[in-house]
């Protein structure tokens, strides 16, 4: 899969507890990305952030979160981001998109040949 050097970033800011069909939403919207052939998806939990309600979500022991902030990123071409949006955009209620241009310096799987660095040692 090829990504052009000039592309979109597509951060989406949303809650651990949402859910889309009975299942967690980050995990709905990277199935959805894979299946429109997206080039990859990434899912980032936040320990601590607040939103719009301002409401504090933290995962301190003293007031233990189940709501806590993920964000999902993924990185694409322009055209293939932007077909990407409609479909999601029934699947999240609350939250917030953002999109940025970035530019991408590599992508690629790395060699399966590749000469680890250490010596196995057991």
């Amino acid at each position: 899969m090829h990504i052009p050097q000039e592309a979109i970033l597509l951060r989406i800011f949303i809650g651990e507890s949402d859910r889309w069909h009975h299942q967690p939403l980050y995990e709905a919207i990277v199935l959805k990305a894979r299946e429109l052939h997206m080039a990859g998806a990434t899912v980032l939990r936040g320990p601590m952030g607040f939103g719009k309600t301002s409401r504090l979500h933290t995962s301190k022991i003293l007031r233990l979160s189940i709501d806590l902030p993920i964000v999902i990123e993924l990185v694409d071409s322009e055209e293939k981001i932007h077909f990407f949006l409609p479909a999601i955009e029934e699947m999240i209620g609350g939250g917030l998109v953002t999109l940025e241009k970035v530019q991408v310096i590599r992508y690629d799987h790395g060699s399966e040949n590749k000469t680890v660095g250490m010596t196995e040692r057991f």
